[in-house]
């Protein structure tokens, strides 16, 4: 009887601890009141594209005490800096300053952006400017035991891609079991595209946010393809760097292929600038957990 009784156990353990892993992580709430999106004007493809109310007057005039220059206070926590550090890392690829905010080791998910042109490390960890999103999710991250990180790269080519690889493979080694998500802004969406061809980072990321970005077939016959990395798509109607029609083509190119986990959020009347400052990014990386390989 008492074997048959500690062999139950262990099966219930081992069930139990089983349930526990394949738990999907699930960020908790930070202003999501202040940050929800406008009012939806349509959606489409089972709910994947989706055309939310965007007017310049309440999402930039009404929210900024500056406008475009200083959210007013509700929307931050600038607390959130006493785990936000200015490092340098030094790889095979060069050296990569950053900085880096939460946990740098045994995070439960790492979170990096990366900038336009014109941009820089700092640009990602700002927080008064896009609205106050980038101190959301640096808060995000602090409070559900992540990581994020904004980084510096020499350009937006292999040079560029190569260092920001190594940054992801030495925090990655740091924190084994985080799930890796890469948002690009604008250009930035060139590394992006590059990290999912590489065969390192291809097989290692859990998701890509292009903001304001632009589209690369090749992704199609990618290592992250192929996994089914899940795509998020955020994109201003009125963007007259990357034209909103080219990318929501690009989109509907990957929703085809067995209906890949992407979505598409266009933002009506927003310019290049506009996702950055609306994309729900607790909401965005909560779906992408759901769909990470």
């Amino acid at each position: 009887m008492f074997f048959r009784f500690l062999l139950a156990l262990l099966v219930a353990t081992g069930f139990a601890v089983q349930a526990a892993h394949s738990q999907t992580l699930s960020l908790k709430p930070f202003k999501d009141d202040l940050f929800a999106y406008p009012a939806a004007l349509s959606t489409g493809d089972n709910g994947a594209y989706t055309v939310l109310d965007y007017h310049e007057m309440r999402d930039i005039n009404q929210r900024d005490e500056v406008p475009e220059k200083r959210v007013r206070a509700q929307y931050t926590d600038p607390g959130v800096r006493k785990v936000q550090q200015d490092l340098m890392l030094k790889t095979d690829a060069g050296d990569v300053r950053h900085v880096a905010v939460g946990r740098t080791e045994g995070a439960s998910i790492i979170v990096l952006y990366l900038h336009g042109q014109g941009g820089s490390r700092k640009q990602g960890v700002d927080d008064f400017t896009f609205g106050g999103n980038f101190n959301r999710i640096k808060n995000l991250m602090a409070q559900n035991g992540g990581l994020y990180l904004s980084p510096d790269f020499p350009d937006f080519g292999d040079k560029g891609a190569a260092q920001v690889a190594a940054l992801i493979d030495h925090y990655a080694q740091q924190s084994p079991g985080a799930k890796i998500f890469v948002a690009c802004g604008s250009m930035g969406g060139m590394i992006c595209w590059k990290l999912a061809a590489r065969k390192d980072t291809g097989g290692r990321i859990n998701g890509l946010l292009l903001l304001g970005s632009l589209w690369d077939d090749s992704f199609l016959t990618s290592p992250a393809f192929k996994r089914r990395v899940p795509v998020f798509f955020g994109q201003g109607s009125h963007d007259v760097v990357f034209p909103v029609e080219k990318q929501e083509a690009f989109f509907r190119s990957i929703l085809a292929k067995k209906s890949y986990p992407t979505r598409f959020v266009r933002f009506e009347t927003g310019t290049h600038g506009t996702p950055i400052r609306m994309v729900d990014w607790r909401g965005t990386l909560n779906w992408m957990l759901t769909k990470t390989p």
